[in-house]
């Protein structure tokens, strides 16, 4: 896909985000046709999304019908994240969105784009590494499969703690430095690409380790509603305002 503007949101984590942020996501996505030509996701759009043969999650209805229907008038890329990385045949086959369960290419311009989550690059060995790596074999999955739905989503949320951590502000720092050297020591070794984007740390970073190229991570739309712009000749971090709600019409007076 080569597209002049497109627009990166990572970690949402709808289902288990306040509820505002689940409505400025649904306003950002009915804005996004004017805002850019292309949208990517960038993983953990959801708290977990797991699709099933005939049924999906309930709590992120909303914004997979949303993107299924931005979809049909631009494109619409997804990269799987550590919370949803399973349910490719529906983003793919049903919602019309480009679908990459641990990474995408993707062209802005003359610009090269390489897009991956994150997760499982610079995790230290102890219980959330396992627990990431378990998560994501693909027998876990095919056993998650063999279960009624209501059973396993009751599951997850049982268990979601796994996977959501709290991190200290010096945890989630130290991971992001790990992260940006990752993708430094990534694009030295692999010319061909521009631009390395990820997320998963929740921490906007925006370096230019050798002239021309970029390693970018849009930050979390979860804080305040952080995304990034690409172009062919620039790169930016933003932030989403969502409008202001109408004011509540006054009495008369009687």
């Amino acid at each position: 896909m080569t597209e002049p503007r497109l627009l990166i949101v990572a970690d949402a984590h709808i289902g288990g985000a306040p509820a505002e942020s689940e409505a400025a996501l649904l306003e950002f996505l009915d804005a996004a046709p004017g805002m850019g030509s292309a949208l990517l996701i960038l993983g953990d759009l959801f708290e977990f999304w797991f699709a099933y043969s005939r049924v999906i999650p309930r709590r992120g209805f909303r914004v997979a019908a949303s993107l299924a229907k931005l979809a049909r008038v631009m494109p619409v890329s997804m990269v799987g994240g550590n919370h949803d990385r399973w349910g490719k045949a529906f983003w793919s086959e049903d919602a019309g969105v480009s679908y990459g369960r641990r990474e995408l290419e993707l062209r802005v311009g003359r610009r090269r784009l390489l897009a991956l989550h994150g997760d499982g690059i610079t995790e230290r060995p102890g219980r959330s590494s396992w627990t990431h790596r378990i998560v994501g074999h693909p027998l876990t999955s095919a056993a998650f499969g063999l279960l009624h739905p209501n059973l396993g989503f009751g599951l997850v949320d049982r268990l979601s703690f796994l996977l959501s951590r709290r991190q200290s502000l010096a945890e989630r720092e130290r991971y992001a430095a790990g992260q940006r050297r990752w993708a430094e020591s990534r694009l030295a070794g692999d010319p061909a690409i521009d631009v390395l984007v990820m997320g998963h740390s929740h921490m906007p970073a925006l370096t230019e380790p050798a002239p021309g190229r970029f390693y970018l991570n849009p930050g979390a739309w979860l804080d305040e509603g952080s995304y990034a712009i690409v172009t062919e000749d620039t790169i930016e971090l933003c932030r989403f305002t969502p409008a202001a709600p109408p004011p509540h019409p006054t009495a008369a007076p009687r």
